[in-house]
């Protein structure tokens, strides 16, 4: 798993990436209350925003970690957005990417750099 600066995450699978938002990100949201992910064939570029997330203090976009086409959104999360809070690393993901470049996750951080940029907050 790889982080980003903008507290999203990414797990490459072969030649797809799932993306979502942190466990920080997620807690300092506080409880989500909707979220629109991506359709599946939407063209995203690192850094753009992709999917909106939207919780009882803000609502946030979340960028895209990786370039690619969107094969899949997770769907479930407009009936229990619910689901970001609990598991924002797991169940709660945003979308499903096929990786336009293998070399996508260079520059990400891993779980201890993320860990000892989180303490620099």
């Amino acid at each position: 798993m790889h982080f980003t600066k903008d507290h999203e995450w990414v797990k490459v699978d072969g030649d797809v990436a799932t993306v979502g938002i942190t466990k920080h990100a997620a807690d300092q949201l506080g409880d989500v209350v909707f979220v629109e992910t991506p359709e599946a064939g939407k063209t995203v570029s690192k850094g753009d925003g992709f999917a909106v997330v939207e919780s009882v203090k803000a609502a946030s976009d979340v960028y895209a970690p990786v370039a690619g086409e969107v094969v899949e959104g997770n769907a479930a999360l407009a009936s229990a957005p619910e689901t970001v809070n609990a598991d924002p690393e797991g169940e709660g993901w945003f979308a499903k990417i096929k990786v336009a470049d293998a070399s996508a996750t260079d520059g990400l951080m891993d779980r201890a750099a993320y860990d000892q940029y989180l303490s620099t907050l």
